[in-house]
């Protein structure tokens, strides 16, 4: 079976907009999250990853009534297809899936007065609460007449995209998959629903919010972005002399048949992904979900150390993104591409390990050869999903 591999990539983020600008904040480990303010709630400032650009006109094309997360992730997929030259391909041979968590909920917040009213309810209004314009807007704006989906399969959304994409690809369906996720979860229904479980950092210090691996912090940063990349078969990157950035060697994604809002706190189901994802290979670190969530760290810590105890380091991103909700997976993926490209690990910024001491955690950039690096994500009510990304 021909081996899948990355040909190109996009990604939108706070402080982020191209390849160049993520090197940049991964090799210096540069936090780029901000303060929200609501002028219409006091008392209710939150640090969170903010994108300033708006993507209301994208390559001289108006996207006003799309949503914001399709803006993003147009933006992110257009990159993404420049750079793998996208057009060598036939419009029907290529696949579209793009994973959301949030999907359109700023837009439902912003028209839900008028949702009563026939008059003033937008004549967009459908598409806003229809989540697939997320994959067919792609879609629409590369050309491409494939099949195309979206997954809603929470924070595991874009690994799992790429799983969907490489089970295409394996079977002969198509020869190119855009994948990848996208959210814009900064309104006040995301804020108060993770507010209301204890999930959301409610420190108003950019530096003490969305500590990972720290028991002397909780809460994760909530932020906004999409990460989109270009899958096909080697042999035909091969054929057309196209740049290969990483290899999927392996996917796997599974659900713990958890209740509402649950997961296995044990680790035990996501050691299994983990495990299995790994195989017999000892990557070069863990690019992990950490994202200042005490129980789902402590999961890290656990699958990491039972699998390979100190030997294998690990490092999370999130401290100086935030947590993207479904298009994090991508965000780390992308991460993992330049980091093995450019030979070094990125840096676990904010935190100095409490209550981690024992786990070999990257807190400052190290500058290595990386030839792979497996990459978790976990999600609401029981999703897990890993992936093992190698050198080209």
């Amino acid at each position: 079976m021909d081996d899948i591999v990355i040909t190109g990539y996009g990604i939108k983020a706070p402080g982020v907009y191209d390849k160049n600008s993520f090197l940049n904040v991964l090799d210096k480990g540069i936090c780029t999250q901000s303060i929200l303010k609501n002028e219409n709630q006091p008392n209710t400032t939150i640090v969170a990853g903010l994108i300033e650009e708006n993507f209301l006109e994208i390559n001289g094309e108006n996207y006003k009534r799309y949503p914001r997360f399709v803006r993003m992730a147009i933006a992110a997929a257009l990159d993404a297809s420049k750079m793998s030259n996208l057009e060598y391909f036939k419009p029907h041979r290529i696949a579209v899936i793009i994973g959301t968590s949030a999907g359109a909920i700023l837009e439902i917040e912003q028209n839900s007065a008028a949702s009563f009213d026939l008059k003033s309810f937008p004549i967009h209004g459908v598409s806003i609460v229809d989540t697939h314009t997320l994959s067919g807007s792609v879609a629409e704006a590369l050309g491409t007449r494939g099949p195309t989906f979206t997954l809603t399969t929470g924070c595991t959304a874009s690994i799992d995209a790429v799983l969907m994409g490489k089970l295409l690809l394996e079977n002969g369906t198509v020869d190119a998959c855009i994948v990848g996720g996208t959210d814009a979860p900064l309104g006040q229904w995301t804020i108060n629903g993770f507010k209301k479980i204890r999930s959301l950092s409610t420190e108003t210090s950019i530096d003490q919010a969305g500590v990972p691996f720290s028991t002397k912090h909780r809460g994760f940063v909530l932020a906004e972005g999409a990460g989109v990349i270009v899958l096909e078969r080697r042999q035909s990157a091969q054929a057309r002399e196209q740049r290969i950035y990483g290899k999927i060697e392996r996917v796997i994604s599974r659900n713990e048949g958890q209740k509402l809002l649950s997961f296995d706190k044990t680790g035990r189901h996501m050691l299994e992904v983990f495990q299995e994802a790994v195989g017999n290979t000892t990557p070069s670190y863990v690019n992990s979900q950490a994202l200042g969530i005490e129980s789902n760290d402590k999961i890290e810590r656990f699958i990491l150390m039972e699998t390979f105890g100190s030997d294998v380091p690990i490092t999370s991103i999130k401290g100086m993104i935030g947590h993207t909700f479904g298009a994090m997976g991508a965000m780390q993926i992308i991460s993992s591409l330049l980091s093995m490209e450019y030979g070094f690990i990125p840096p676990t910024i904010k935190t100095s390990g409490n209550g981690f001491e024992d786990v070999p955690i990257v807190y400052e950039t190290r500058h290595q050869a990386v030839e792979s690096v497996c990459i978790t994500t976990h999600g609401s009510s029981g999703n897990n999903a890993c992936l093992l990304l190698t050198h080209a």
